[in-house]
């Protein structure tokens, strides 16, 4: 009798764990992925709209901004401020395209890879400079479901040679 009532309490027992256990969170990547390309989309009309305030809207309050030839900006305050300059500039212009969007299984980070084009006073020459280049953009789910710039870096691409002189 006691082993029949032990192995009743183990079976009962392994039923009541096995129900506490959570069930799986619904796979999202594909879904988190496609929004976060349409959110870059929208990013990239902003930068060509000239818009500093809405453009570093997109990254959260703690964001680290990394751009070609320029000093780290970390938190709002300086990424807004460094970006307002840069956008203030007569001869500004950009705009940037993802290519690829990765998201975490869990669904609370991801990263974009794209390219990028700009153009904008060389603060040395006072010429109109351009440059393209790649970047990477690592993105955090927020708490209620949007998604936020949390690092984002570019790597300027070479300049191209200038053309040899005429003999």
């Amino acid at each position: 009798m006691t082993q029949k009532w032990i192995a009743g309490s183990a079976l009962v027992l392994a039923v009541v764990l096995a129900s506490c256990e959570k069930a799986a969170p619904p796979d999202t990547r594909e879904a988190d992925a496609k929004a976060i390309r349409e959110l870059e989309e929208g990013w990239s009309k902003v930068m060509v709209a000239k818009d500093a305030a809405k453009f570093a809207g997109y990254y959260a309050a703690d964001a680290s901004l990394y751009l070609s030839g320029a000093p780290a900006m970390h938190g709002m305050d300086a990424i807004s401020k460094g970006l307002k300059g840069a956008m203030e500039d007569p001869n500004f212009s950009g705009s940037f395209k993802s290519a690829r969007v990765h998201v975490s299984k869990s669904g609370d980070m991801a990263f974009s890879e794209g390219s990028y084009e700009t153009t904008g006073t060389d603060p040395a020459t006072k010429k109109k400079v351009s440059e393209k280049g790649n970047y990477v953009t690592c993105w955090m789910k927020q708490a209620d479901g949007s998604w936020k710039a949390v690092a984002d870096i570019t790597a300027a691409e070479p300049a191209a040679p200038a053309p040899a002189a005429a003999k």
